[in-house]
């Protein structure tokens, strides 16, 4: 006959020393394992080890907890049960923040027999619902990396680049995408229009461009009073001292030479957003 499983718990917190506490507890009757509450290595772990129960060991760092709400709410759906270790005081502001939502509370000190007998009575009931609803882990954790695309888009600072060349929004584009938002337009016109719906928190222009080049550009976003504030960049290909006056004049926030090297453009974004 098969030796039946252990059940797995997931240890998750700021606070080593109750980890190290959990784990010395309850090694014997459970399989455990520990993750930091960094997305990627949580998500990977809970892929991979497919926890019967997350536990957080925590002190009560703010942060840490509300990231934890988030989680156990799609991790409810899979019936993983959910636990808090911590004090008195640190699991009631846990319980208060989240409406209640931990399954477990285990206050500072405690036992291994009353944690393992808590700890049971859920396991048991939480297997009961997962043979009942089959919703799986994985699904659960792809509804979180969406969730987390979505945030991180939202968040995210915007770079508008105007040029009339393609290739340069396209080097541009490669160099940023990583970290910003980067929206484009090969003129003035399609910028202007652009920002009566979007907002940019930044403008690379290039400064010399048919019909409308980047000093005329410039000028009329300085004068409209809702788009007068955005940081502006000019892109310029001359590099000699009379046409960096020119473009200086102008008070740009700065000004990059083409070939765009992507250190200093990331450098000089950096200063400005």
């Amino acid at each position: 006959m098969a030796e039946k499983r252990k059940k797995r718990i997931l240890l998750i917190g700021d606070n080593g020393a109750m980890i190290d506490d959990m784990f010395n507890m309850l090694s014997v009757f459970y399989t455990i394992i520990s993750s930091s509450i960094r997305f990627e290595d949580l998500e990977n772990h809970i892929v991979i080890f497919e926890p019967d129960m997350l536990l957080l060991c925590t002190g009560g760092d703010d942060k840490i907890m509300q990231k934890v709400v988030t989680l156990k709410r799609r991790l409810t759906r899979a019936n993983i049960v959910f636990g808090i270790f911590g004090s008195q005081e640190t699991c009631h502001e846990f319980q208060r923040m989240s409406g209640a939502m931990a399954d477990i509370v285990l206050v500072r000190p405690t036992t291994a027999d009353k944690v393992r007998d808590l700890i049971d009575d859920h396991l048991e009931e939480a297997e009961a619902l997962k043979r009942s609803d089959g919703i799986t882990i994985q699904s659960i954790i792809q509804e979180l990396s969406a969730d987390k695309a979505k945030e991180e888009a939202a968040t995210r600072k915007r770079v508008l680049v105007i040029d009339d060349d393609p290739m340069m929004l396209k080097i541009v584009k490669d160099h940023l995408h990583d970290t910003y938002d980067v929206a484009t337009a090969v003129s003035g016109k399609i910028a202007y229009k652009f920002l009566e719906k979007k907002k940019a928190d930044i403008i690379l222009l290039d400064y010399e461009m048919p019909e409308e080049n980047g000093p005329a550009v410039l000028k009329k976003l300085r004068a409209n009073t809702e788009l007068a504030s955005i940081p502006i960049i000019f892109l310029t290909g001359v590099a000699d001292r009379d046409k960096i006056r020119e473009v200086l004049s102008l008070k740009p926030q700065g000004y990059l030479l083409k070939p765009i090297d992507k250190e200093k453009l990331l450098g000089t974004l950096d200063k400005f957003i």
